[in-house]
């Protein structure tokens, strides 16, 4: 969301009908995104279970083997590669710039769709929310071509679009609406007009993941963590780890961007493909180096929040070291060298896995390792403050309410020195 988008819809505002116009479109626009996000998070499950499940066990092995590990990853940059050469939109953007920006056009929809699908459920370290938001954009982009709307009033609905798609990862339109809100800060008073047909879209396309009335809804797989502890009474240790946690997380991810980035400029010298290819065999071998060690290669692979449970109940902190190098390495290789996919969910797993050493050697609540550890992640990674926040106490939920000021010390640390080392850097 830019400035652009907010005087847009700041100019619809003083049209009156035409805000509303903008309003109906956005709901309009929420159902469509909705089934087309569930659609693709259900192919990626799929996918993922008949590669890493259901050919082990007809391979008759009960756990992926190792060719199988290493191979895999190899198998979707192939893929990854022959989209980005052969369809328009090179895939989607670079996961370095983040989970998204700006409009998507209809003719990259297909790449940035077979490029994920090469990414996401062959093992590579990147999540779903980057080609969810490109999927919302593409069906926005499209109802305002039907609707004959110019360019500005195209970027509001392509927002809307991308906000209804992504609310079931974020738990509904209240995380959407504050992601919307913080990505837009610097159009001030305009952008609030331009909020409305993203936070509708949003709302009705989480609408259609939770259902309603007798009807159940899709019931698309988010982040959740079930059977959490009750976390009750804050002490001064625990806001001490979630200061703690929001400095390391920080430091973390910073040494990932410098590590992907080093990655990616080898494209500039070798080529797209020996780096793709290159990088799919490294993030198999960490993993298949992590299994060797006394990991599970799975917790390493992947965008990581269904292995949020496994790292708050690993048996020692030796473990969750091996998964946390493991997975921070897989994570840097597979932003930099070309897979396609969004840069927060792994963030989410290193900020948890960090917490979850206070778990592990200390004790300290598994509810809050994950409070802190999410709103730390997500906030080092995205440079956003509320979002993580807000994010975060959904995620918990009523068992993790006393966590929230550590929440809200973890998600304003994480920020504060994620911009201190950025402004080192460019010092």
């Amino acid at each position: 969301m830019d400035g652009a988008t907010g005087s847009a819809a700041g100019h619809e505002a003083r049209t009156g009908a035409g805000v509303l116009r903008l309003v109906l479109l956005g709901a309009a626009i929420g159902v469509p995104a909705a089934f087309a996000a569930a659609g693709f998070l259900a192919l990626v499950h799929f996918l993922e279970t008949w590669l890493w499940t259901d050919l082990p066990s007809a391979l008759g092995h009960r756990t992926p083997p190792w060719y199988l590990v290493v191979g895999l990853p190899v198998a979707g940059a192939l893929i990854v590669l022959a989209v980005r050469r052969l369809l328009p939109g090179d895939g989607g953007h670079r996961p370095l710039q983040g989970i998204g920006g700006g409009p998507t056009p209809l003719a990259a929809g297909p790449g940035v769709v077979l490029a994920a699908l090469g990414t996401l459920p062959f093992g590579a370290v990147l999540g779903p929310e980057a080609p969810i938001v490109a999927i919302g954009s593409v069906l926005g982009v499209a109802a305002s071509r039907l609707a004959h709307l110019d360019a500005r009033r195209t970027q509001v609905l392509s927002t809307a679009g991308s906000f209804s798609a992504i609310s079931a990862l974020f738990g509904g339109p209240v995380v959407a609406g504050m992601l919307l809100l913080e990505a837009g800060l610097a159009a001030g008073s305009a952008l609030l007009p331009a909020l409305v047909p993203g936070v509708v879209a949003a709302a009705i396309g989480y609408v259609i993941f939770i259902g309603f009335g007798t009807w159940g809804g899709l019931n698309a797989p988010g982040l959740t963590v079930p059977h959490l502890p009750a976390y009750q009474g804050l002490h001064l240790y625990d806001l001490l780890i979630a200061i703690a946690v929001g400095i390391l997380a920080a430091l973390l991810l910073a040494g990932v961007h410098r590590v992907a980035s080093r990655v990616e400029r080898l494209q500039q010298r070798f080529g797209m493909a020996p780096v793709l290819v290159g990088g799919g065999l490294l993030v198999g071998l960490l993993a298949l180096a992590a299994t060797g060690l006394g990991a599970d290669s799975t917790n390493v692979l992947f965008s990581g929040q269904t292995s949020l449970p496994a790292l708050v109940g690993a048996g020692s902190v030796g473990a969750l070291l091996v998964l946390l190098v493991g997975k921070a390495l897989a994570y840097a290789v597979s932003l930099g060298c070309g897979f396609r996919g969004g840069p927060i969910f792994p963030a989410i797993f290193l900020g948890v896995a960090l917490a979850a050493v206070a778990t592990v050697g200390f004790g300290v609540s598994p509810t809050l390792a994950i409070a802190v550890g999410t709103a730390a992640g997500m906030a080092a990674q995205a440079r956003l403050l509320f979002s993580p926040l807000v994010f975060a106490a959904l995620l918990v939920g009523h068992a993790g309410t006393d966590a929230v000021p550590a929440v809200a010390l973890a998600s304003a640390t994480a920020w504060l020195a994620a911009q201190a080392l950025t402004g080192r850097k460019h010092t």
